[in-house]
């Protein structure tokens, strides 16, 4: 396992929120007059990519209701109100729109739709209301002169491609391929791709890109495999959502590849890869709590981490790795709550700008200079073994 350095700052809050068990405080306690404040969800709930967004719904929901349980809001209390925008970026405006237009809607929270943050970028701008993106482009948070009003929790492209670059080195990989979708994730993801594997001397042996929407992509695959003889590669490089990652690995297995499959951080689901035997093997830049019951719990943050998955897992029946960005979403808006006394949303971005804490991806820096909060140190290695994702060894 990669080390990830120890930040300790807002650890204990981290935890105290999550094991809302110790910490609950009744309504009585509160006061009888509760304040009610919404966060608004501009969501990919159907579509290609809604199994993401369901997740993140899921995770909103759990998250919100364990702040709302732990009490450390005093009479506020959190409410979800979601909106799907199919990933169609006219929808997300109306949607922003509506919640800019809500005086009790202090955030936003968006989806992976980069599309769609571009979209309402204005009026978040214009109408001054805190987002919080989980889209993984690096783009939808810069630049800040830009985007004042717009963070990003979530892995950055130029981090993955340097992590699965180094992987790459340490399992001897010369020759690699890379297949990844156009669109704006994807493209900036192989050219950070690119350039960290030319720096590591390692031979790109072809590229292929697939739509975002496409279901078969057997052609793609077997274009990296169209290589001179002595030319093949020895990896392919995945750089896609889950599902079409895991059509990628049936694709590579069908056309006769004998070699390594690395995914980046987007092919995170499900824990559990069932029908998804292609797979096996495949090597995963992700954070660590996607199998945080791998990890033994020496401190406050990776005890956080392992009772968030303990508690997503038991309500929902199963992990899914991005749900952890959704929970730290909102947990970097209760610190904002907690912190500032008019509940502005003015005063709400300006200390989500400077948010530091132990989140349950991993360690967060928000800074006026970067609004992309997610530290490289969060990202470590798995391995796709007997159908699900573990730590690698």
């Amino acid at each position: 396992m990669r080390p990830i350095r120890s930040v300790t700052l807002s650890a204990l809050t981290a935890a105290a929120l999550v094991l809302s068990a110790s910490a609950c405080q009744s309504s009585d306690d509160a006061g009888d007059d509760v304040e009610e404040i919404i966060i608004g969800a501009d969501l990919e709930l159907s579509g290609p990519t809604a199994a993401i967004g369901q997740a993140y719904q899921r995770a909103l929901d759990l998250k919100i209701s364990q702040v709302n349980d732990s009490g450390v809001l005093g009479n506020r209390k959190l409410k979800l109100e979601p909106k799907d925008n199919r990933s169609d970026s006219s929808l997300s405006l109306t949607n922003v729109g509506a919640f800019a237009n809500n005086s009790n809607v202090a955030a936003i929270v968006m989806g992976t739709c980069a599309a769609c943050v571009d979209e309402v970028v204005p009026t978040v701008e214009q109408r001054g209301i805190p987002t919080i993106a989980l889209a993984p482009a690096s783009a939808v948070a810069a630049p800040v002169s830009e985007r004042r009003w717009v963070f990003k929790i979530g892995p950055n492209a130029t981090d993955n491609a340097a992590a699965l670059t180094a992987e790459l080195g340490n399992a001897k990989k010369k020759r690699v391929a890379v297949l990844y979708t156009d669109d704006a994730y994807g493209v900036e993801g192989y050219e950070a791709l690119r350039d960290a594997l030319a720096s590591a001397k390692i031979t790109k042996t072809g590229e292929a890109k697939i739509r975002p929407t496409d279901t078969d992509v057997s052609q793609a695959v077997q274009s990296l495999l169209d290589t001179e003889p002595g030319q093949e590669p020895q990896a392919i490089v995945v750089w896609t959502f889950a599902e079409q990652a895991a059509l990628a690995a049936t694709s590579a297995k069908q056309a006769g590849f004998t070699g390594s499959l690395f995914f980046d951080g987007a092919a995170a689901g499900d824990l559990f890869l069932s029908g998804q035997g292609a797979s096996n093997g495949a090597t995963m830049v992700f954070t660590q709590t996607m199998v945080i019951d791998d990890v033994i719990a020496t401190t406050p943050a990776t005890a956080a981490r392992k009772q968030w998955f303990r508690d997503y897992t038991a309500k929902y029946g199963s992990y899914n790795g991005f749900s952890s960005f959704a929970a730290d979403a909102i947990q970097m808006i209760t610190n904002a709550l907690q912190q500032s006394t008019s509940l502005s949303r003015d005063s709400i971005r300006s200390i989500v700008e400077t948010s530091q804490f132990d989140g349950l991806s991993g360690p967060i820096r928000i800074t006026p200079d970067n609004h992309s909060g997610l530290m490289p140190q969060a990202l470590t290695v798995l391995v796709a073994r007997n159908g699900r994702w573990r730590l690698a060894s």
